[in-house]
């Protein structure tokens, strides 16, 4: 093992102690909280490293680079997750690659991974992208707008909606991305139970280096981790 896989051992395995011990004070289960661990700051190599160790579930936050690594045979084992923002002509080479999209944020990007999800042997996930913030440089859906897209998911079965995902605000420090991962909860819940017949929404992927730990105290099911992991990691 190399100094970097060696760092990189290092540094998931503090990342995982950071999660169970923020799951344990939260009165949760660690197994309960997924880890996507971003890789756009690294190459195939380190994405490598990372599956090796057992965590295959990786995130990408732009499609172009998501390809360039799904091409890597080497990879195959991993679960991709397009976490960023997702543009409808990019739309039909992304949807085979991935397990999940995170970021649904209009019904017409929608209805683009709904068609060419129908070509897939089976429907794609996706979470609906919130801007809780309210921040004119994020994207995301609002409040009122997740709610009527909520109510026309049965129209489009090749995408199982399984939840929500939000980004903190970039000023304000934890008690601001905990008011924003707390209204992501609130609206979460409130869309659970109006939702269609079939449509679960379980999932809030919420939480990045940063804000993982407050995101795990409200409630974050999934946790999108980048630099923690990349610490001290030598890079081309």
């Amino acid at each position: 093992m190399n100094d970097n896989h060696t760092k990189i051992a290092h540094n998931l395995r503090l990342v995982r102690e950071r999660i169970a011990r923020a799951a344990e004070q939260a009165g949760r289960s660690p197994r309960d909280i997924t880890l996507v661990a971003v890789t756009k700051y690294v190459g195939a190599d380190e994405a490598l490293a990372l599956a090796a160790l057992g965590c295959l579930d990786l995130g990408e936050s732009r499609p172009q680079e998501l390809w360039h690594k799904a091409d890597d045979q080497r990879l195959a084992p991993v679960h991709w997750h397009l976490i960023g923002h997702l543009q409808r002509n990019k739309v039909a080479r992304t949807v085979p690659l991935v397990k999940m999209i995170h970021s649904i944020d209009s019904e017409r990007l929608l209805a683009a991974v709904d068609e060419a999800a129908a070509l897939r042997s089976e429907p794609v996930r996706a979470l609906l992208e919130i801007n809780t913030s309210g921040e004119t440089a994020k994207h995301g859906l609002t409040a009122d707008a997740a709610r009527q897209l909520v109510d026309v998911l049965s129209k489009y079965p090749n995408v199982i909606v399984q939840g929500l995902m939000t980004m903190a605000p970039l000023e304000g420090g934890v008690a601001a991305a905990a008011k924003s991962f707390a209204a992501l909860r609130d609206l979460r819940d409130q869309l659970a139970r109006s939702a269609p017949a079939g449509v679960h929404l379980t999932e809030l992927s919420m939480g990045m280096t940063s804000d993982f730990e407050v995101a795990i105290q409200e409630g974050a099911t999934i946790v999108r981790i980048g630099t923690a992991l990349w610490e001290g990691v030598k890079t081309e």
